[in-house]
């Protein structure tokens, strides 16, 4: 749980599981990401994103690690840039806290499937 202290007086808390959504939702927005790696079906969208996210969060600054399968074809590095700017961006706009690192590890490449 982070907490932020604000002028106000009062204290924010912003649970790590809230990062995390954050996070996989700005992933999957990247154009060439076709879902967060290791995601079984059955299991709700917060348990499949904390399986493929890490967050460490030391004082106000977030260090995040997502897990990825991108479509066959795409650049993988444009991607996977792609994917820490939409990440950064998210964390820090939503949540006011300063981003140190955005790891990305592309874990799979997906064709598609052939229509029989």
């Amino acid at each position: 749980m982070t907490e932020l202290k604000k002028e106000s007086g009062g204290v924010v808390r912003i649970a790590d599981e809230v990062l995390t959504i954050i996070a996989g939702t700005a992933a999957m927005e990247a154009d060439g990401v076709l879902r967060l790696a290791w995601i079984s079906g059955g299991k709700t969208m917060r348990r499949q994103m904390a399986k493929c996210t890490s967050v460490v969060v030391r004082g106000k600054t977030v260090t995040i690690g997502l897990s990825i399968a991108v479509r066959m074809g795409t650049k993988i590095h444009e991607v996977s840039v792609d994917v820490q700017k939409r990440v950064k961006a998210a964390i820090e706009t939503m949540t006011g806290l300063s981003v140190a690192e955005v790891n990305v590890s592309v874990k799979a490449i997906v064709g598609e499937k052939k229509k029989a």
